[in-house]
């Protein structure tokens, strides 16, 4: 701190500053510097982020430090090519230290000296200069902070610029709005930007509008809820017990019914040799370039590379063609809770996409294709009732088109959910149908005798099935059931599904009334926790009920209960449902069962307006002319298809040239097939021969849903 207030002070700057407890995440720091005295009353977080450009083995690389708001969503591909600077990558903590002596959580505007800044590009994000409020900045420590002007930071920086190094002022959020190919906007204007704040944010839940940048929304909503980290390998999060538990009710309920279905628990290896993985090509080379590669062992290289599993039918199955020698040792049905890796190159977003993710995996043998093909639904329908029972999010269960079916498999069932603040579908867990493919003789030859073949001279190859389902679903959960507040969790998932607060209670009360009113908050909280509903009483004493009421708000606790002086003498709590705000007071007697029909009231209540809005935005499309406007509307679009490869894959080109710009972190404009829905009913019938698709105009065969995706 001495040494940062020496060096501002050569400026004639003499910012506030203030010591803390140390904090690792920005969420952290803001609570933190809330609760802090002589700190402004109203300030913005600054960000600041190193990246290491892509250079040549043998040159040193140049790192790159951008400078922005805490809101900003930094655009790194945009950023290296604004720069002419290849493949910029999260530099490493070793990185951090070489340059700046810091880890990321001490690391400022500030770590920048007359040494520091020739040895780098500095990117300052131009937003800065319009920001109104005191701007809080690390103090080279994780437990200091200093608060600056913008004017005043912005004069620090160009303080150290020389003839040779300037520092480079860009306006990230045109920067984000311009994809790699074309100059076209693609990301909301500066306006919307604008709007998309809300009032007094540094105080109060998420600071955007989920329905204007839905993306720092999403952000900013898991790390209010303190749902997770950031971790210093990029794309990579540590999930934090309150998003974990949310994987231990679906891994619980899961769990339960697959063994109900003869499913066996096991664990195999992490590593899967380059020969094995090598050895089904069709089936890895939709994994192949994000698989993870071992090439060390300390400082010797090894002889083979080892890679770390994408996915484990190429680990599992030779076991399988071990163990399997007799129609008798038949179903073999194994199923592993595990973690894959997946090196994904494309924009990471914690839950949805990211480079190591928590699932399961099952992987079952049988004897005939009837037997599989039973499993394969009733592990889909599982799938389905975790969505709707546990998340109350709808999903369509259907089939995937031959383009998007599992690489190597006969074929993908698959549910499909939707997220309306983006009108993106998004898949939620998928059951596949391997056929015989894995069991071959090319391949593992799973082998069996034909038990119908009295003179046991007939061989046949096993049937298989894959079946995952991942963390994917709390971020499908998150966007689904989320507000402007913050998170929603539906109660059978809440690690915490009533809270208990004590009102009313000023510096006045006397401390006979104060005891009474918290010993009635945790009287209350045993009493539903013995008819087994998850409550807490919240007596912290140097927080106020407002700043509760808030905390709880953003982590999405399903049901709140206030007890103050008039409660106590109506013998009643006021009950506040967080779904939908409805406040009502509810008597103390037959408290437990009162809260327990609360409780499932809000699960279908969150279900049904989600399902409502899932269903609204399905249409039934039948001219192309209609497709992109239905797609631009935040829709998918259901049309007769007729499935065929090269027009699916032209309906995707077509609506990609013809859509309007969509959201910055979106993959593509263009409608891919989501899935082909069991349940047809729902639309016109298809008559043979006269409906057609409205794309190519072949004879249809099925309703389609076609659709922008994550």
């Amino acid at each position: 701190m001495d040494s940062v207030t020496k060096s501002l002070a050569t400026l004639a700057l003499n910012p506030t500053s203030v010591s803390h407890s140390s904090t690792n995440s920005p969420a952290a720091w803001r609570d933190t510097l809330s609760a802090t005295s002589n700190v402004p009353s109203s300030f913005e977080l600054i960000k600041t982020l190193v990246y290491k450009p892509k250079t040549a083995k043998t040159a040193t690389p140049v790192p790159v430090v951008v400078i922005a708001r805490e809101s900003a969503s930094v655009n790194a591909a945009a950023i290296g090519k604004k720069l002419n600077l290849k493949d910029l990558r999260l530099a490493s903590e070793d990185l951090l230290n070489d340059f700046f002596s810091l880890d990321k959580d001490s690391l400022s505007p500030l770590a920048l000296n007359q040494t520091s800044f020739p040895k780098v590009v500095t990117v300052v994000d131009a937003s800065i200069a319009d920001s109104s409020v005191p701007l809080a900045l690390h103090a080279l420590s994780s437990s200091s902070t200093v608060f600056l002007s913008s004017s005043d930071l912005l004069k620090y920086l160009r303080s150290l610029e020389t003839e040779d190094v300037k520092l480079q002022e860009l306006d990230l959020q045109n920067l984000e709005s311009a994809p790699a190919a074309a100059a076209s906007a693609s990301k909301a204007p500066a306006k919307e930007k604008e709007d998309a704040k809300i009032e007094g944010a540094v105080q109060i839940a998420i600071g955007v509008k989920k329905e204007v940048d839905f993306p720092t929304w999403y952000t900013n909503v898991l790390l209010k809820a303190d749902m997770l980290d950031y971790y210093n390998v990029s794309g990579c999060y540590i999930l934090k017990p309150w998003s974990f538990s949310i994987w231990e009710e679906i891994q619980k309920w899961f769990d339960a019914e697959i063994k109900e279905l003869g499913v066996q628990n096991s664990y195999f290896p992490l590593f899967v040799s380059s020969k094995v993985l090598e050895r089904e090509k069709d089936h890895i080379e939709g994994f192949s370039p994000e698989v993870a590669w071992v090439t060390k062992a300390g400082n010797s290289d090894l002889e083979e590379p080892i890679a770390i599993r994408p996915t484990s039918e190429t680990v599992m199955y030779p076991y399988y063609a071990k163990w399997i020698k007799s129609h008798r040792d038949l179903p073999l049905k194994l199923n592993q809770w595990n973690s894959v890796v997946r090196w994904e190159f494309k924009n990471p977003q914690p839950f949805l996409r990211t480079r190591e993710f928590l699932w399961q995996e099952g992987h079952t043998a049988h004897l005939t294709k009837e037997e599989a093909d039973i499993e394969v639904r009733q592990i889909l329908d599982l799938y389905r009732r975790v969505y709707e029972e546990l998340l109350a999010v709808p999903v369509i269960p259907g089939i995937k088109s031959e383009k998007e079916k599992f690489a190597g498999g006969l074929y993908t069932t698959t549910v499909e959910g939707f997220i309306p603040t983006t009108g993106r579908g998004i898949q939620g867990g998928t059951s596949h149908s391997l056929g015989q493919n894995f069991s071959r003789p090319e391949m593992f030859n799973i082998v069996v005798e034909d038990p119908t073949d009295p003179t046991n001279q007939r061989k046949t190859y096993v049937w298989q099935n894959s079946w995952g389902l991942s963390t994917r679903t709390i971020g499908v959960m998150v966007m689904v059931h989320g507000d402007n507040q913050g998170l929603v969790l539906p109660p059978r998932v809440a690690c915490i599904q009533v809270v208990i607060v004590p009102c009313g209670i000023t510096v006045n009360t006397s401390t006979e009334t104060r005891t009474k009113i918290e010993t009635a908050c945790d009287e209350l909280a045993k009493t539903l926790k013995k008819a087994g509903i998850k409550a807490k009483a919240d007596l912290r004493d140097d927080k106020t009920p407002g700043y509760k009421f808030n905390d709880w708000e953003q982590k999405g606790v399903p049901l709140r209960l206030e007890i103050g002086p008039n409660d106590l003498a109506k013998r009643q709590t006021l009950g506040v449902r967080r779904d939908n705000g409805v406040k009502n007071p509810l008597p103390l007697e037959n408290i437990s069962s009162l809260v327990s029909q609360l409780l499932e009231a809000i699960q279908s209540d969150m279900f049904k307006r989600a399902q409502e809005t899932y269903y609204s935005r399905l249409r039934e499309v039948t001219a192309w002319e209609d497709v992109v406007p239905n797609l631009d509307a935040k829709n998918v679009v259901v049309i007769p298809w007729c499935e065929v490869e090269a027009c699916e894959d032209d309906i995707k080109e077509r609506s990609a040239k013809a859509s309007e710009p969509t959201d910055e972190r979106a993959p593509s404009a263009g409608a891919k097939s989501l899935a082909i829905p069991f349940d047809q009913s729902r639309w016109t019938p298809i008559e043979p021969g006269k409906t057609k698709c409205p794309a190519c105009g072949r004879d249809a065969k099925r309703w389609t849903m076609f659709g922008r995706s994550y």
